[in-house]
């Protein structure tokens, strides 16, 4: 089934590409417009007609019919005709489309077949030819005509040039070809010397239109072949004159002739031109040229009876004049100087070169010397050079030298120049403005005394000044009061220029100004260096912009500065300054710099500059880091006495022993032990412990050591009632600890006993409930001695205490006795412990 329906279909679509003709259109279809071509912009209508009867394929459905305009759709109306035709018409109002195809559809199998097809062009009539003219050639008498066409009408327009001799029917003298705007009429449809009517003529579909009428005699436009000059020579004895000789081509052998000769030098912007040259052929005679100067020549051509074209110029000719010496003064500038003491001044002399009319000729040369040239012999030279300048030296009373130019034929007159002094009337005013984007016009106020001439100097400002022996010149006229400046003058330099008033007996002072003849924006603006910042300014600097890249006055720079919530501030600054302080800024911000710097012709912004504002001034800095230096010395120094605890204390407060922390407190009698305590008054805690107790033995008949000057305690039988105290015990002291002293015990009549034993009970901190510490030493009778440990009414006496050193005091349990195991002899009290690692040395001051 499938291939049945694309047979159908297949069959369908064979039958109605039958019934198309090749151009794509049904033989039953028709499509008809008002004018294939019509002016742009106007209405066009159109009609569709389809018989179907003829159509065998779209009689089987309503033939429905639309319109294309190209490829847009465009609507149509629809009617039935007579005999069954189907019948469309189309109007569009406004054709603006220089070439369309207008398309009839219609509806076949749910498609849009196109059944026919017209196409519309639409454009102007064509424009009017103007500007006509012909030129005869008489090489084959050819008469050439060009024009200017008008404004394109965009439909295909033919043209035509047409001519008509004097009582003659118009022919189509030539028909220009690729669309060009000339063509030539041959030499059969012409009549010489006869006058004719010559006419452009452009036609298209909408219309014609003919240029201006052009009445003319051919010959009357005719251009000849230029002629040939021959030979140039000077004529004799009369040197600024040339002769030369010049003839025309065959072609123009039998006319009239009219000629002009024109000539140059290289140097020369334009040319000199000769006229009234009359005749076929000959020679002719020009004066006024210059002296040893080269020309190029050059002639041409036209009838002398009309108003004819002039031929080309013929092809050119040199010609060297013969040189004769230079003449004229030359302009001289001059400078002097000491040359030690030898009597001799170093002289600088510069000159202009001679001009073109006074040279008369290349010069080959200077010379200077110091004497003028008499008949027959020349004075030596001082200087003979091919520059305009030189140096030499002269003796100190020389006032004048005198110069010459010279070339191949001679030497000129020689120019007197008097060396004076610079110490003349200055003038009283000079300025200088733009005379051109090349130039420089000076003026100056007219000085109050008479002035035979000026000197004008300049020179180009730089940063790497170098000495321009050109840069001047002379001005003649003495009551001049301006002068143009055109050599070496450049766009956006800065000149130096000077001003030198010559009197008659001296040269003025000179005075200056700067200048320049075209000013732009700066080649680059300065870069900013940040000089000090604080919390609420900053200080800039910046380096000058270097007159090379100035371009201009700088007349004045731009400081902008802006944070980042786009604040932007500005101040303008005296060109003549180099630093700016920025005020009125917030603490701790970041701002965007720049510098603008400006000219009469522009302005160029600078890099930009980043900074950021400081928390606190310099004042506050330094007392902060004062304060921050003041409280990290506090620390280390507390750091210090943290570390040397005991040594700081045992040098203001010295450690007092404590006898109840000593070895002989825990030695004890029993009947010691439980006596009741006294409790001591409220009082400062402090440890108040003996360390150590050495004693010292001693052999029976020897002498006490030489360093105790204290008498010393002998052995007897029984104790005093009151012997001495040889332990005292002071109160708390600024630690806090007891003190004690260690006295000689003596016996009676003065003699020392031997010590064996001893016990120290010591004083125990504030609150604690001990009895005062006291000392029991042992003797040879077997009874303990009690040292009293009150504290001792005498400083020196506590604060000695620390002085014993040596073996350990051991103490005796009770009160019954020492142990008998014990020595008999025990060693003389040498050190003693107290609480800690203190030890007592030396016990001689007790």
């Amino acid at each position: 089934m499938a291939r049945c329906g694309t047979r159908t279909s297949f069959l369908l679509w064979l039958s109605l590409l039958l019934l198309l003709y090749s151009e794509g259109t049904l033989g039953c279809a028709s499509v008809v417009v008002g004018s294939p071509i019509v002016p742009l912009g106007s209405a066009v209508t159109a009609a569709c007609t389809i018989q179907s009867e003829l159509c065998h394929v779209l009689q089987r459905a309503k033939v429905q019919i639309t319109w294309m305009l190209d490829n847009e759709p465009v609507v149509g109306s629809q009617h039935q005709g007579l005999g069954g035709m189907e019948v469309s018409n189309l109007t569009l109002p406004q054709f603006n489309q220089t070439q369309a195809k207008l398309w009839c559809c219609v509806e076949w199998n749910g498609t849009k077949q196109r059944v026919g097809m017209a196409e519309i062009r639409a454009g102007y009539p064509p424009a009017k030819p103007f500007n006509l003219s012909c030129v005869l050639n008489l090489t084959d008498y050819g008469l050439t005509c060009q024009w200017e066409q008008g404004a394109t009408s965009h439909l295909p327009t033919s043209v035509e040039l047409r001519c008509a001799r004097s009582r003659g029917p118009a022919v189509t003298g030539c028909t220009p070809e690729g669309g060009r705007s000339r063509c030539t009429v041959p030499r059969r449809l012409l009549q010489l010397y006869r006058q004719m009517e010559i006419w452009v003529a452009a036609t298209n579909a909408l219309g014609t239109a003919e240029s201006e009428h052009l009445y003319i005699d051919p010959m009357d436009v005719a251009k000849l072949d230029p002629p040939a000059l021959h030979t140039i020579q000077s004529i004799p004895f009369q040197t600024d004159c040339v002769a030369l000789a010049w003839e025309v081509t065959r072609s123009n052998a039998h006319m009239e002739l009219q000629c002009e000769l024109r000539y140059r030098a290289p140097e020369d912007p334009a040319w000199a031109l000769v006229t009234g040259i009359v005749g076929q052929a000959g020679t002719t005679q020009c004066c006024g040229f210059l002296f040893g100067t080269q020309y190029h020549f050059q002639m041409r051509c036209r009838r002398s009876s009309a108003q004819g074209y002039w031929s080309e110029w013929s092809p050119g000719r040199n010609y060297t004049t013969h040189e004769k010496a230079p003449t004229g003064k030359l302009d001289a500038w001059w400078s002097t100087q000491l040359a030690g003491a030898g009597g001799w001044l170093e002289v600088q002399l510069c000159w202009k070169a001679p001009q073109r009319r006074q040279a008369n000729g290349k010069v080959l040369g200077y010379r200077v010397t110091l004497s003028p040239r008499k008949r027959g012999r020349d004075p030596p030279s001082v200087c003979n050079t091919t520059h305009t300048h030189c140096n030499f030296s002269m003796p100190v009373g020389t006032r004048r030298v005198y110069l010459s130019a010279y070339n191949t034929a001679g030497e000129s007159a020689a120019t007197e120049v008097t060396l004076m002094e610079r110490k003349g009337q200055p003038l009283a005013r000079m300025w200088a403005v733009p005379g051109g984007e090349f130039s420089l016009q000076v003026h100056w106020a007219a000085p109050p005394a008479p002035v035979t001439a000026y000197i004008l100097e300049w020179q180009r400002v730089s940063s790497e000044p170098s000495h321009c022996s050109a840069c001047w010149q002379m001005e003649q006229d003495g009551a001049a009061t301006a002068a143009l400046i055109q050599d070496g003058i450049e766009p956006f330099q800065q000149y130096n220029i000077s001003l030198y008033p010559l009197y008659k007996d001296t040269v003025g002072v000179p005075i200056y100004t700067t200048a320049y003849s075209k000013q732009k924006a700066p080649s680059n603006a300065p870069k900013l260096h940040l000089r000090s910042i604080s919390k609420s300014s900053a200080e800039l600097c910046w380096d000058p912009v270097p007159v090379e890249m100035q371009n201009g006055f700088i007349t004045s720079y731009t400081i902008f500065w802006a944070n980042s919530t786009t604040e932007v501030s500005s101040a303008s600054v005296n060109p003549s300054l180099s630093s700016f302080v920025i005020r009125e800024l917030k603490p701790s911000t970041l701002y965007k710099v720049h510098i603008m710097a400006s000219t009469a012709g522009g302005s160029t912004n600078g890099t930009s500059l980043t900074l950021v504002t400081t928390v606190l001034d310099d004042i506050e800095v330094q007392f902060l880091f004062l304060t921050l230096g003041l409280i990290f010395a506090l620390l280390m120094l507390l750091l210090i006495c943290f570390h040397k605890n005991g040594q700081v204390k045992r040098q203001f407060w010295p450690s007092v022993p404590d006898p109840a922390n000593s070895s002989l407190g825990k030695w004890m009698p029993a009947e010691l032990q439980e006596e009741p305590l006294q409790v001591p008054g409220v009082r400062e805690p402090g440890l108040a412990t003996i360390s150590t107790v050495t004693v010292l033995e001693r052999a029976v008949g020897k002498q006490p050591p030489a360093w105790s000057k204290e008498p010393t305690i002998e052995s007897t039988g029984t104790f005093p009632a009151l012997p001495q105290p040889y332990v005292r015990q002071e109160g708390p002291g600024a630690l806090g600890r007891g003190r004690a002293a260690v006295q000689p015990c003596r016996g009676p009549g003065g003699s020392e006993d031997t010590v064996q034993y001893a016990r120290v009970v010591g004083d125990g901190y504030k609150g604690q409930q001990h009895a005062p510490p006291r000392l029991y030493l042992r003797s040879s009778s077997t009874q303990p001695l009690l040292l009293d440990a009150s504290p001792s009414p005498k400083p020196y006496e506590n604060l000695g205490f620390h002085r014993f050193h040596g073996t350990a005091l051991h103490g005796c349990p009770g009160d019954d006795g020492c142990p008998d195991d014990l020595p008999a002899t025990f060693p003389l009290l040498q050190g003693l412990r107290i609480g800690g690692d203190e030890e007592l040395h030396d016990c001689r001051t007790f």
